[in-house]
């Protein structure tokens, strides 16, 4: 896929609302401490056109925006109020080779499978390690049923091998779904989804 595709792609989505992964985040964190000491931090790794990142910024949280289209961040910039700016950092940058702080969650938005099987789980491991102990990783992931699952440019992992990914997490959220649907394009493709939500606990 080209910087031409990813371009209409973020037109269609840069107003949508985030997903309901990053809003359950938000709400577990709130729970957890209501007198927070601290500005939470997030890592929004394949940020696209922000629309999860900008949930994260109303709601009071320092984000790290990472994308490796130029044109994701140039959207998300521009579509970022002028007050919540200053909470924002943003990068141009490939995930499989980027430096993941430290922090308090990790975002994954349907951006990992994009990875190669050599990559995915390196890139994905590195990103559950950067969390602190009680820090959380929400990410929508393709299952190997997805209509995908035969792109050896993508990574599209039997559920069960995700779950056992995250040994040293407490899983909070966990959907396994399929459905035959369109992309945000408009085309035509069977989704199999693994939506999560985990607490690091060790």
């Amino acid at each position: 896929m080209d910087s031409e595709y990813w371009a209409r792609y973020y037109e269609v989505t840069v107003d949508r609302p985030s997903w309901d992964t990053v809003r359950l985040a938000i709400g577990l964190f709130a729970a957890d401490d209501v007198a927070a000491s601290r500005p939470r931090f997030a890592v929004d790794l394949g940020c696209g056109a922000g629309r999860d990142a900008r949930e994260l910024l109303r709601a009071g949280w320092r984000v790290l925006a990472v994308d490796r289209e130029p044109g994701a961040i140039e959207v998300l910039e521009a579509a970022t109020p002028p007050e919540l700016r200053p909470a924002l950092v943003t990068r141009v940058a490939d995930l499989a080779t980027v430096d993941v702080p430290v922090c308090d969650f990790v975002n994954a938005s349907l951006s990992l499978p994009f990875l190669a099987e050599d990559l995915f789980w390196p890139t994905w491991e590195r990103a559950l390690a950067s969390l602190r102990v009680g820090g959380r990783v929400a990410a929508m992931l393709f299952g190997d049923h997805d209509g995908s699952s035969a792109d050896r440019s993508m990574t599209c992992p039997p559920p069960q091998r995700i779950r056992e990914s995250l040994s040293s997490f407490e899983i909070e959220h966990w959907i396994d779904r399929e459905e035959d649907t369109q992309t945000a394009l408009g085309e035509p493709h069977h989704f199999h989804l693994v939506e999560l939500v985990a607490r690091r606990a060790r």
